[in-house]
């Protein structure tokens, strides 16, 4: 009775530590060419590895039949599986798509790489014919030129591409045209109006316009004044703006005249404007008599010690 005893409990534990019968999976997504045991089963184990059956195209669903699957697993040397009570199994193989924009994107950064594009500038590309959208591999490049050839004075542009999962690789034609970006005005604002950082937004041209009209950088915008009424939109040259004026004509200013220590001043109206330091024409109030000096600061101007300033005073 004791012997038996020991051989019922040696029974249950071998029993207790078999290896489960692996389980079909109802629905399979794959990213690679290659359906594998792990894919298709759960609680694999050492098999898991095994290749079953090639996947479907990126991109696309197929349903395998149980009599399929058994036969493909009995092949790598599993006998027994739980079904799950299924008849057939959805395998789906997940795809990376490739349109005309990712193709524009890799075309931009092979010419990127060999310093044809330079920093501050993108590619407009066209393409001579539409590309419909391609399901490729699920990589994380599942496009990449091999070749490419660019001639700038047109911007015709020939290249191949690979895409991950077809054997073929993909011929493409068209043109690019180089844009840069350029400060525009954001809103309609008047002659005289300080360029603020708000007041600029950098948009695209192409590049070859840009060079002709000879465009402005935004460190030469801010801060300075316009010279004419400027609308919404309006790309900006350094020849819009000015450095602001410290004195408009009309204003009311007061005129210095300084000589050692002594320092004289007068009310006077400002006939013409001007920027710090330049020469303006301003009436003195209490003489009548217009008479040149040179902006200092807003709502000042100074006359130098010469002869003739005095007599005009």
């Amino acid at each position: 009775m004791k012997r038996f005893t020991i051989s019922l409990l040696i029974s249950g534990l071998l029993c207790g530590t078999a290896a489960a019968d692996p389980v079909l999976k109802g629905n399979v997504v794959v990213t690679g060419p290659i359906v594998t045991v792990g894919d298709m089963f759960g609680d694999a184990d050492l098999l898991a590895e095994q290749p079953l059956f090639r996947a479907p195209r990126p991109g696309t669903t197929g349903n395998v039949p149980l009599a399929d699957i058994r036969a493909a697993a009995s092949r790598v040397g599993i006998t027994a599986f739980d079904s799950n009570s299924l008849v057939a199994v959805s395998v789906s193989r997940a795809a990376a798509v490739v349109d005309e924009v990712v193709l524009a994107q890799v075309i931009a950064a092979d010419l990127k790489s060999r310093g044809i594009l330079a920093d501050g500038m993108s590619a407009d590309t066209r393409f001579d014919r539409t590309i419909a959208p391609i399901n490729a591999e699920a990589v994380e490049q599942p496009a990449s030129v091999t070749s490419l050839r660019y001639m700038p004075g047109s911007g015709v542009f020939t290249a191949r591409v690979a895409i991950a999962g077809m054997e073929q690789p993909l011929d493409l034609s068209g043109t690019i045209e180089m844009m840069v970006e350029v400060p525009h005005l954001k809103t309609t604002l008047p002659a005289g109006a300080v360029l603020g950082p708000a007041d600029v937004e950098m948009r695209p041209v192409p590049l070859r316009y840009a060079e002709s009209v000879g465009v402005a950088n935004l460190d030469e915008l801010v801060g300075k004044a316009l010279t004419r009424q400027s609308r919404e939109g309006m790309l900006l040259k350094a020849s819009d703006v000015a450095e602001p004026q410290l004195i408009g004509k009309n204003d009311l200013v007061t005129i210095y005249f300084r000589k050692g220590p002594m320092t004289l001043s007068v009310k006077g109206q400002a006939v013409t404007g001007a920027t710090e330091g330049s020469a303006l024409q301003v009436l003195n109030l209490m003489s009548k008599r217009v008479i040149t000096a040179t902006a200092i600061a807003a709502g000042a101007v100074e006359v130098s010690a010469e002869p003739l300033a005095l007599a005009g005073l």
